[in-house]
């Protein structure tokens, strides 16, 4: 699992990322480790039950870094992604709360992200529903700060939906005076989605609008599943056949969720859990795990200016 992959960002002394040049070498170890699944042993697999050897690489997000960095690293090499896209910025042309909350993180760190958060955030805003479990099974395999995990709870969890816009408009403001980044400069122009199908990729959905699907009622997800798909089939001219929960674990989603995903004709979904794909995981469809691509050699995230130099053996 693959989010930003691109050279050192400017402006971003903060920001996480995966350097593009050590995304290729990670593919070079993958290759010399264990090889790469080939797409249609994979979708065989999917199909059948039966697992197939090799990594399968999946980008999530819909970022221009992906078809910038990763299709020609991909090409170069003859392998293949599966590329889940949200399609909310497309409709909206806003970014996505998420990559808000990260492009903030990026330019303040953890710590003045966190005490220009306590500032505008009262306890009114906060939904006190799930939080032991989302603190406890959140961001467990990242090693953030203490500030920044804070932040991001409660940007992602803990707030209320309602309330969170308005708060990220104001931070965002004061945090990037001379303007943030665009939607059109942040993710891949809807037009390239076809051509990367044509090319080979998979294209699945993300949902619209990247939301925690176990904090929304049935009639919410519903909505985010099948706006999703139609979006994506009339920019891809093909049918949508698998999509992953954003942000991932078994806190991020529920029986209803997997219920609505197969009404809608979904094949497969990918969760977050570090571990092999087994022959019980493609039975039962709806959970298929994925490392976190910094569990591996050449991986480990880069911020801001300061790429990672000291790699894991």
């Amino acid at each position: 699992m693959y989010h930003y992959v691109r050279p050192v960002p400017e402006g971003l002394d903060h920001f996480r990322y995966l350097h593009a040049d050590h995304f290729e070498k990670q593919l070079e170890w993958f290759a010399d480790r264990f090889g790469f699944s080939e797409r249609d042993e994979f979708l065989e697999a999917v199909r059948s039950g039966v697992p197939c050897r090799g990594v399968v690489l999946t980008f999530d997000d819909g970022l221009a870094d992906h078809w910038t960095w990763v299709l020609p690293a991909l090409e170069k090499r003859g392998l293949w992604g599966i590329f889940y896209v949200p399609t909310g910025p497309y409709r909206t042309g806003r970014l996505l709360d998420v990559h808000q909350i990260h492009l903030i993180l990026g330019r303040l760190g953890g710590l003045r992200a966190a005490d220009a958060l306590t500032a505008l955030v009262k306890d009114e805003m906060l939904s006190h529903a799930h939080v032991p479990e989302f603190r406890q099974e959140t961001y467990r395999w990242q090693d953030n700060d203490d500030a920044t995990n804070y932040f991001k709870r409660t940007l992602n969890y803990y707030i209320a939906y309602e309330y969170r816009a308005a708060v990220l408009e104001e931070l965002l403001r004061e945090t990037f005076p001379e303007g943030a980044p665009t939607s059109r400069e942040f993710y891949m122009p809807p037009g390239v989605l076809r051509s990367m199908r044509e090319r080979g990729m998979l294209i699945g959905s993300h949902s619209v609008t990247h939301p925690v699907f176990s904090r929304l009622a049935e009639a919410a997800q519903d909505r985010e599943i099948r706006d999703s798909f139609d979006a994506l089939e009339e920019m891809t001219g093909d049918r949508i056949a698998t999509f992953c929960y954003p942000y991932g674990g078994f806190h991020s989603f529920t029986e209803t969720t997997e219920r609505l995903l197969e009404q809608r004709g979904c094949s497969w979904a990918f969760n977050v859990e570090p571990r092999d794909i087994e022959a019980a995981d493609l039975l039962a469809r709806w959970a298929l795990p994925r490392y976190d691509c910094n569990l591996f050699p050449f991986g480990k995230a880069s911020c801001g200016g300061r790429v990672a130099t000291t790699l894991p053996k």
